[in-house]
Parts: structure tokens; C-alpha cells; sequence
């Protein structure tokens, strides 16, 4: 059986482009309603606390959910 989602066919719970522990450089892009910056990898939301749009910055992730990560900003 196929699993297609509108999310451009990717399951929620398959691997994800993210890793907790691990560190990325992102563009933080939007603004979560709760003030969060929010980076994407391959697609992959990544809520980033304290980050504002525009910014380029290294994160690590601390939690990786089925739909999304949260991470900190580490330089």
C-alpha cells in the first residue's frame, strides 16, 4: 500500500533530514505564531528558538517530532 500525503508524499514517520543532538546552518525564513524563527531541510519545519527571519545561523537540535524539530541557535 502507497502512503501519499499532500506534504509532497513524504510519511510523517519515516526518516527525517534531521537529527537530534546535531548541528545545521539554516535560513530562518518565518515566525512562528509563538515568535519562533522557522527553518526547512529538505522540506523538514524546524522551529528555532529565539532566531528572526532573515538570519542565517547554526542550530542544534534538541527534538525531533514526526512533523517537526526544535532547536537553539549556537553561534
Amino acid at each position: 500500500m502507497s502512503y501519499e500525503r499532500s506534504s509532497g508524499g513524504r510519511s510523517p514517520f519515516g526518516p527525517k533530514p534531521v537529527e537530534e543532538g546535531k548541528e545545521y546552518e539554516v535560513d530562518v525564513t518565518e515566525l512562528s505564531s509563538r515568535g519562533d524563527g522557522v527553518a526547512k531541510i529538505q522540506g523538514f519545519v524546524i522551529f528555532v528558538q529565539g532566531a528572526k527571519v532573515g538570519q542565517k545561523v547554526r542550530i542544534k537540535v534538541e527534538r525531533v517530532g514526526p512533523r517537526f524539530a526544535s532547536a537553539k541557535v549556537v553561534s
